[in-house]
Parts: structure tokens; C-alpha cells; sequence
């Protein structure tokens, strides 16, 4: 669990794609990781250096205003 919100905080920082395939695997499918993506830029850019439980607290506080993928996405993981 822990690994997915770490993932999509790298995510939400710009790589090129070569440096990102170089990247070793990370928890959470792609697919996950897309739907939640938009979300920690709009909602959570302020937290995104501040861990992945901080990262979780700001989606879970901005529920309402999450898509409904990345809003699946955390009850699949009990969120």
C-alpha cells in the first residue's frame, strides 16, 4: 500500500520517459496509478514531498473532489 502512494507521487513529478522506464516496478497497477495521478497533482502538489501518508490523508480529505477512478482505487485498497 504504501509502495502505491509512493508511486504516485513519483508520478506526479515530470520524468522523461526514458528515466521512467528505468525505474523499477512500484506497488499499484499502471491503471491505478493513472486514475489517481490528476488527482495528487490537483488536489495534493502542496503534500507531495511531505510522504505518503500525508499524500493519503490529502486524497482522503479531498474525497468528494477525487475522480471516481482514483476514489475506486483507494477502497480497493481499504482507503
Amino acid at each position: 500500500m504504501r509502495k502505491f502512494f509512493l508511486a504516485v507521487a513519483l508520478l506526479s513529478i515530470p520524468l522523461s520517459s526514458a528515466a521512467f522506464a528505468q525505474e523499477p516496478a512500484r506497488g499499484g497497477t499502471p491503471d491505478e496509478q493513472k486514475a489517481c495521478t490528476r488527482d495528487v497533482q490537483k488536489h495534493c502538489r502542496a503534500v507531495i514531498d511531505q510522504g505518503d501518508f500525508t499524500i493519503l490523508a490529502c486524497l482522503q480529505q479531498n474525497r468528494t473532489k477525487i475522480s471516481a477512478a482514483c476514489d475506486a482505487v483507494l477502497k480497493t485498497h481499504g482507503q
